[in-house]
């Protein structure tokens, strides 16, 4: 059974630092691309960023500006988001998936998991 796990999300303060981390169990195999998504209420789903099997990374720098960075350890299967200087406009539930591809179309996707809250008080 494929699990993602999510962890590190919680309540913080404008210009604070998070690391959110997806632990992934169960994959067929190793050759599955990663992605972060967050979900705002009332919005729709946005990519944040991910990484590829073969190690390359990418984010969305429209909402990230460089603030955000992707991790990948693929001896433990985890993945991370390193989030600094945070904005209230970062607020929001933060889900990692995992596809064939890395792809901004949350669709792409086969496994998802069950999110973290991000929550960032002005």
């Amino acid at each position: 059974q494929v699990q993602l796990v999510e962890s590190g999300g919680g309540l913080v303060q404008v210009g604070d630092s998070l690391r959110l981390a997806c632990a992934a169990s169960g994959l067929p195999e190793r050759r599955y691309a990663m992605g972060w998504f967050r979900q705002a209420p009332g919005k729709v789903r946005e990519f944040v960023g991910g990484a590829t099997w073969t190690g390359g990374t990418t984010l969305n720098t429209d909402s990230t500006k460089g603030r955000f960075t992707i991790s990948r350890e693929y001896a433990q299967n985890t993945m991370y988001l390193q989030m600094n200087t945070l904005k209230p406009e970062d607020t929001a539930v933060y889900y990692c998936a995992a596809g064939e591809l890395l792809s901004y179309v949350s669709d792409e996707y086969t496994y998802w998991g069950q999110g973290t809250q991000v929550t960032v008080s002005s």
